[in-house]
């Protein structure tokens, strides 16, 4: 698990263009494969989320970072607690 600054990555996207706001996804959840039309950068502050890009499953728990380009197809799964992250979005 990584340990990263909630405040100081906010101000990480910020200064990156990208729109800040905090998400939080029911436990359980499980959305099957689709894409965005915008680039995320994301740190989870609570519960955990799996990640499956191209058939490779990661899981990211509190203070881990994840990166999502515009346009990737993904499928998302969420831990038995759910999941809480700011998340960044900027248009490619």
């Amino acid at each position: 698990m990584a340990d990263h600054d909630e405040a100081a990555f906010r101000a990480e996207l910020a200064d990156g263009g990208f729109q800040v706001a905090t998400k939080t996804m029911a436990p359980s959840m499980v959305l099957d494969g689709h894409s965005h039309d915008f680039h995320v950068r994301a740190l989870v502050t609570a519960g955990e989320i799996s990640i499956t890009v191209d058939g490779d499953t990661r899981r990211y728990g509190v203070g881990d970072l994840f990166t999502m380009d515009a346009g990737r197809v993904h499928s998302e799964s969420v831990g038995p607690r759910g999941v809480t992250f700011v998340v960044g979005r900027r248009a490619p």
